[in-house]
């Protein structure tokens, strides 16, 4: 007679031993031109098309999901000088937005505006907006509103760029576009608090705006006032008299990561308009060195009441503390709520060694899975330029970050592949000292009822046990920071208790900053 049940089990571990051996596909963008500083959208109309761009000028297309990339130089009457930003409307049609340098103005006067409406083949000259005389006009965002097809803009503006002088201020501007980026609103001034022009901790830098689920603008910026949040009800009309304070970030926007020529951590807003349960909850992630310059962390805050009270502060990465990670960007998948970070991690390493790690929540900012996308560490040096964001776009389960590598002098820019489903098998690859505990299969295995798991410390330690859905879209706490003592330990929990429903799981055992994981099935 044959034994069905068996050839399932065998089936179910052909299947665990491909999966675990996957990895997120890495692909070189570029390495021409010296990159750095680059941004990607995806075309939520076809996952498929996206385009990125890094600077000076350099911008890039794929039509095929990433994989594979053509690179070109963009032109534009106005200069094109930097600061590079895509995004995409809701007809498909491209949008790069980047500084200026125009022969007939001032260094970086304007923000400019290109279109493309071939996927990024070619591209419009540009429109500009926020020319005001000499005053510079620097570190831009856009949202799109793709119900109304509004483009809704915010900078920061210089009277002087790096002047120390008293009475040089910068202020965060805004600006509009309804009609694709034709023509554009007057710039008007929507910060309350005014900074200094140093380009430091008291300059009022970091306005990445987002859009609300009724059509809201909001946005927020870091300065000499921490973190402060700032919104509209009537597309971009008018705006809070009082910005409101979301976090003093101790240390300031603007600190020193040993091998980078510049870093700061400048706060990304964003905003669950998916439909889902946190529908209408925004969410504003840095990073800062509240806790010291060598221990740098990526933080979240969010605010289920339309920015007027914030939350807690959460920390992202889920190292020991001592490390650091820098760079950090933020985006949310629309279609499910999932919230997804990318950032540079030293976690692994006792120098200067950098890894480039993501994070994800699939329940809206309470737990996060960390998890390693590049391939191999790279070294960087600080006499070169290293750019000042990472960035990534997520659409439907499509998810591509974006970064920098320094190698040995050499800048290039790089995406992954990565693979929501194979997320908690990374997880999984991330030990520091494989030697150090060890874990034990599940008994039994499947279970439908009770099942009994089995650790070995080799020294006393805080252990957090979590249940991962294969899919990523499943994730349970046991038990948080728990002290167990040398030696071996079982422990034990209920399927129903926990509502796991039948399936494919990870069980994931951490413990001293060591993660261990195996396969466990639940049958009902």
């Amino acid at each position: 007679m044959i034994n069905y049940f068996r050839i399932l089990l065998f089936a179910l571990f052909l299947f665990c031993t491909e999966f675990l051996a996957a990895q997120h596909q890495n692909i070189l963008i570029s390495e021409a031109n010296e990159p750095n500083e680059p941004a990607i959208i995806i075309d939520p109309n076809n996952t498929n098309r996206m385009v990125a761009a890094t600077n000076l000028s350099n911008y890039y297309t794929s039509a095929d999901g990433g994989l594979t990339w053509t690179e070109n130089v963009a032109t534009s009457t106005y200069g094109v000088w930097g600061d590079p930003v895509v995004s995409v409307d809701a007809n498909g049609n491209f949008y790069y937005f980047h500084l200026s340098h125009h022969r007939g103005g001032n260094w970086i006067d304007r923000i400019v505006c290109q279109k493309s409406t071939d996927g990024g083949l070619t591209w419009s000259d540009g429109t500009f907006t926020g020319l005001n005389g000499t005053k510079a006009q620097d570190k831009h965002w856009v949202a799109m509103d793709h119900k109304k097809n509004a483009m809704y803009l915010t900078w920061t503006q210089f009277d002087a760029y790096g002047s120390h002088a008293p009475e040089d201020s910068t202020i965060i501007r805004f600006s509009k576009s309804m009609d694709g980026g034709e023509t554009w609103s007057d710039a008007i001034r929507i910060s309350e608090l005014a900074g200094n022009c140093v380009d430091d901790d008291s300059t009022v830098e970091g306005a990445v705006p987002c859009i609300g689920p009724n059509g809201e603008i909001y946005v927020s910026w870091a300065g000499p006032a921490g973190i402060v949040f700032d919104k509209s009800l009537d597309g971009g009309e008018t705006w809070l008299k009082n910005d409101i304070p979301v976090d003093p970030m101790p240390g300031g926007w603007n600190y020193i990561i040993p091998g980078i020529q510049r870093s700061n951590g400048m706060p990304i807003t964003t905003c669950d308009i998916s439909g889902g349960k946190n529908h209408g909850t925004i969410y504003i992630n840095w990073s800062d060195q509240r806790n010291g310059i060598e221990d740098t962390d990526v933080w979240l805050k969010k605010s289920t009441d339309g920015g007027r009270s914030w939350s807690e502060l959460i920390r992202v990465n889920d190292d020991p503390a001592g490390k650091q990670q820098f760079f950090t960007w933020m985006a949310i998948d629309q279609t499910s709520g999932a919230l997804y970070f990318v950032f540079y991690d030293r976690r692994n390493y006792k120098d200067e060694n950098t890894d480039v790690f993501m994070a994800v929540s699939y329940d809206g900012g309470e737990t996060f899975i960390n998890f390693k996308i590049s391939e191999s560490p790279f070294f960087p040096v600080d006499g070169i330029f290293f750019g000042d964001y990472t960035n990534i776009s997520v659409h439907d389960n499509v998810i591509r970050p974006i970064w920098t590598r320094l190698d040995e002098g050499e800048l290039s820019i790089w995406t992954a592949i990565v693979q929501p489903h194979l997320i908690t098998d990374v997880l999984k690859t991330e030990i520091a000292d494989p030697g150090q505990h060890s874990l034990s299969q599940n008994f039994p295995n499947p279970f439908n009822k009770e099942t009994f798991i089995s650790f070995k410390l080799h020294q006393s330690a805080k252990v957090t046990l979590k249940i991962i859905a294969i899919t990523g879209k499943r994730h349970v706490v046991i038990f948080s920071n728990k002290h167990f003592e040398m030696g071996k330990h079982i422990e034990s929990f209920d399927a129903k208790k926990y509502k796991l429903a039948s399936g494919n799981y990870f069980y994931v055992v951490e413990a001293d900053g060591q993660l261990m994981s195996k396969k466990m099935i639940v049958i009902k």
